[in-house]
């Protein structure tokens, strides 16, 4: 092959990822090509009851901030490259079995989920746009090796593992509250190899988890001065990274929602909270460039000069940032509620904006988003040794509390809307169909 004709990294990545399709889930095929591998298949899970149940912890409890409780069930399916995807199977919860040379635990191929599931004021158990999550972690397995599926079947794993546990872990005694999901797929062969994964297991676990977009931010209820830390504060504090450390970088995969995004910024992580600080706000290169804060995506609220409100935050173009499920919800919120009173924009802007911004009494709000901090508000940003603090009205700015009020009433049911997906529950008998 000529020099001029190899193709780039990004092509080959493409190619790769359309040939992951047409083998592991030719449904969704663009080639539209047949396979004799299995896809996987929801309508097929087998259940088996758990005889040992655990006992559900008061809500912020020092259980539930330790976040290691989980429900009682978990869904697995197994994956080969020779027979393609298993049976699934709705199981005990309890741990996995893996060989030292397992995949995952060498070369980071694995990637998850981040979703949670509501008991609403009308009592009824709610999934906040699962087809988002299930598309999204269809990118993340193809772009890490691992087998494609239909995201419809993902999503009606999901449902099974909320009818299922829902009833017990967010009892109607508890409206208002919600469970953590976090579907997950690891390569688990045993080969040592740096190869294509030949084996993988899909898992979804439900997590009890607390509130982080309280006042209270990320301290536990078991510290010591949590009570008073909670009423001194009105927000989020964030600690802008450094130069020398990126989260993400323009055709990497920050993108995706994969392990190796999160590992290498936790040692940035625990240094910011022994400063006092909530999470880092990633900046990129010399430009200090804005992206995200902590694992979360990052919106600013302020005035241009021209007098003109706008709601920014970070573009998706570059794959340097995830295409956050609450991020997308708030633009479109936004733009439909608010359309004429906040412009809407996604482009790349910097903390030197954002400075400029502060000193000159334009910025008005600032709130992370995300799954596990929902729309949390920022109070202070700690930049290049000068702290810029963000106005709030009470615990949020006038948009940041509108659009999270929006959100919460869809995912708890006070207004009607087609994100919100209603899932009936369910109880499984003594029996075992697997």
């Amino acid at each position: 092959m000529a020099p001029t004709a190899i193709q780039t990294t990004s092509e080959l990545t493409d190619t790769a990822v359309d040939h992951a399709l047409s083998k592991s889930a030719p449904s969704i095929a663009r080639n539209g090509t047949e396979s004799s591998l299995a896809e996987l298949d929801a309508s097929r899970i087998m259940f088996t009851r758990n005889t040992n149940p655990q006992k559900v912890p008061e809500p912020n409890s020092p259980e539930v901030w330790a976040q290691n409780c989980c429900t009682d069930h978990m869904i697995t399916c197994q994956w080969t490259s020779k027979t393609g995807w298993a049976t699934p199977r709705c199981e005990p919860y309890g741990p996995l079995t893996l060989m030292p040379t397992a995949s995952v635990l060498h070369y980071a191929t694995e990637c998850f989920e981040g979703l949670k599931f509501f008991r609403g004021y009308d009592l009824k158990l709610r999934l906040f746009r699962p087809d988002w999550n299930a598309r999204r972690m269809l990118n993340s397995a193809t772009r890490i090796a691992l087998p494609a599926f239909d995201p419809t079947q993902l999503r009606k794993l999901i449902e099974t593992l909320v009818a299922v546990d829902g009833e017990k872990w967010l009892p109607k005694s508890r409206p208002g509250a919600f469970v953590y999901l976090r579907p997950t797929m690891i390569a688990n062969g045993a080969a040592l190899g740096v190869q294509k994964p030949k084996e993988a297991l899909l898992f979804i676990i439900a997590n009890m988890m607390p509130s982080f977009d309280t006042a209270l931010g990320t301290a536990p209820v078991d510290s010591a001065n949590h009570t008073a830390r909670a009423k001194e504060r009105l927000g989020m504090t964030l600690l802008a990274s450094s130069e020398n450390t990126v989260r993400a970088w323009p055709g990497g995969f920050g993108f995706a929602k994969v392990g190796a995004n999160y590992g290498p910024t936790l040692m940035a992580q625990d240094e910011a909270r022994s400063r006092g600080f909530d999470q880092v706000l990633w900046l990129l290169g010399s430009e200090c460039e804005v992206t995200e804060a902590g694992a979360s995506n990052f919106f600013v609220v302020w005035k241009t000069r021209d007098g003109q409100t706008q709601l920014v935050t970070a573009p998706l173009a570059d794959k340097i940032i995830l295409d956050g499920v609450t991020r997308g919800s708030i633009i479109e919120l936004a733009a439909e509620r608010l359309n004429g009173q906040l412009e809407i924009v996604e482009r790349k802007y910097t903390m030197n904006e954002v400075e400029e911004a502060a000193d000159e009494g334009r910025l008005l709000e600032a709130f992370a988003a995300g799954t596990a901090f929902f729309v949390a508000p920022v109070c202070r940003i700690h930049f290049r040794g000068k702290d810029l603090e963000v106005p709030t009205e009470g615990l949020a700015g006038k948009y940041t509390a509108l659009i999270k009020q929006w959100l919460k009433n869809i995912m708890y049911g006070d207004e009607e809307h087609p994100w919100a997906s209603v899932v009936n529950e369910r109880q499984l008998d003594g029996r075992t169909n697997g």
